[in-house]
């Protein structure tokens, strides 16, 4: 059992306020896998001047972008150090698969804080530019103390997606894990604290909503990045418009996956699968719109239920698992209701919908495919976050792109057909920030988040940078010749 009994505040390990401890339980047995901490305000307010003080006195935001890139490396060769109890921990915690573990959630992590470190050596934190009246000099300065707040379903890669532009761009930063997910990110102190990173850079502070909250509103936090529901988002979007807060919001999705008549099902389908069902259907990515035309609907839908129906259920640490527990027990009720919800409104369980058998413990759905389902339906518009997915009719191409688009959320999506040009123009018409064609793909270097719902910023590539970045002009005398 992994067991913290301190907070990581200022570069060291700090005696929490309260003995106010978290336990977190295994998804797939229900036992005790590991404690920490949980902070209460008073801990925030600490993490909070830490930071303050790191910015505001230390050398991490003067720094040139090749210094913190330097120490950004020794970071990700520590993590790397410690891969495989990463993922391990990660699954032990909320019970995805390991093979997904170690791909999806620990080397995903790792390749995206390789590409900020490449980032920050050769990006331009400042340029000059010709003026009216002489030279102007455009600086990018970082945005000051981000809070960055994360949930429980890819909890590392929510975490760097945050703290890995951070540091590039010279900020520091306060991370409140969810109470579900704590013990990777004090692992991840660990290795901040040996790569030597400067005091208060980083600091990581687990807490359920209510001291999120107060992080949120903290007079010391100058932005706020977080992923999680729209809800949580709208409310967070809400107190940042009354503050005047930098903000950047990572939020839900019920993404449409199209399939064109002239789509080869025997590629398609396999393909599709790990879009739909990644991470026991915990992902905010996931395609759980299936749109079929009416000419193949009933071959698509029995392809996909074949696929479905053979994935193997069972311990997450079993590398031949394809499908785990859901996070919590509140999680595997809240799907359970929407199967519930789903039969009610006269869609049709082609397969799973209960509880696999043999699972006596642990919080488990079977993987579930609705059919006969309308996009009018509360399973096809409301963001399940299981192992649920719903194959939808359509009349033509533009009909499928209309029900894609006919969704309060936009935040992934794919087609599939052997044309790649009329691909590329279904792409251009779904509004959604993340897309595909015959695939499913997050870019690190490209631009990441939603439309509509799904959220407000983007993370990941140059933008995701800027998003802890600020702007600033500085005029000079004509004739000057400013030195960068």
């Amino acid at each position: 059992m992994q067991t913290y009994d301190r907070l990581f505040i200022g570069g060291d390990w700090i005696a929490p306020a309260t003995k106010s401890m978290i336990d977190v339980i295994s998804p797939h047995n229900e036992e005790l896998v590991g404690r920490t901490p949980e902070a209460k305000e008073a801990d925030i307010d600490r993490a909070v001047a830490a930071a303050r003080d790191a910015f505001d006195n230390g050398p991490w935001p003067r720094m040139t972008g090749p210094e913190r890139a330097d120490v950004m490396a020794r970071l990700l060769a520590l993590l790397q150090e410690r891969s495989g109890d990463m993922a391990t921990t990660i699954t032990k915690e909320m019970g995805c698969p390991i093979s997904f573990s170690e791909v999806g959630q620990v080397m995903g992590t790792f390749m995206m804080l390789d590409y900020y470190i490449r980032l920050a050596r050769e990006f331009a934190f400042e340029d000059v530019r010709p003026g009216l009246q002489g030279p102007c000099l455009v600086r990018r300065e970082a945005v000051g103390v981000a809070a960055c707040i994360v949930p429980w379903n890819v909890p590392l890669f929510t975490i760097m997606l945050k703290l890995a532009p951070a540091m590039a761009a010279g900020a520091c930063v306060v991370i409140k894990p969810a109470p579900e997910t704590p013990l990777d990110a004090m692992m991840l102190a660990e290795a901040v604290k040996a790569a030597g990173v400067p005091n208060g850079v980083v600091n990581i502070v687990p807490a359920g909503r209510e001291v999120g909250e107060y992080l949120v509103r903290h007079a010391g936090v100058d932005k706020v990045a977080f992923t999680g529901s729209t809800a949580a988002g709208r409310k967070i979007a809400a107190i940042c418009g009354e503050q005047l807060k930098r903000v950047t919001l990572e939020l839900g999705g019920k993404s449409a996956a199209i399939i064109l008549d002239d789509a080869d099902l025997s590629f398609t389908i396999p393909s599709l699968l790990p879009a739909i069902m990644m991470n026991n259907g915990q992902a905010c990515v996931a395609q759980t719109r299936i749109l079929a035309s009416r000419k193949r609907y009933d071959e698509v839908a029995a392809a996909l239920t074949e696929v479905v129906k053979a994935m193997p259920i069972g311990d997450p640490l079993d590398p031949m698992t394809q499908c785990g527990p859901l996070v919590a027990r509140r999680q595997q009720e809240r799907v359970e209701g929407y199967i519930k919800i789903g039969r009610d409104e006269g869609a049709k369980v082609a397969c799973g919908g209960g509880r696999p058998a043999g699972q006596s413990k642990g919080w488990y759905v079977e993987p579930t495919v609705f059919v006969n389902v309308n996009n009018q339906m509360r399973i096809a518009r409301e963001e399940i976050f299981g192992p649920v997915v719903c194959v939808i009719p359509y009349d033509s191409p533009q009909d499928a792109v209309k029900i894609a688009n006919d969704s309060e959320y936009g935040l992934s999506g794919s087609v599939w057909t052997a044309d790649i040009d009329v691909g590329l123009g279904i792409a251009k018409q779904v509004r959604t920030g993340t897309y595909t064609v015959n695939g499913f793909a997050m870019e690190f270097a490209g631009p990441f988040g939603g439309f509509k719902a799904s959220g407000i910023g983007r993370e990941l590539g140059p933008e995701g940078l800027a998003g802890y970045l600020e702007a600033k002009q500085i005029n000079l005398p004509y004739g000057y010749e400013p030195k960068i």
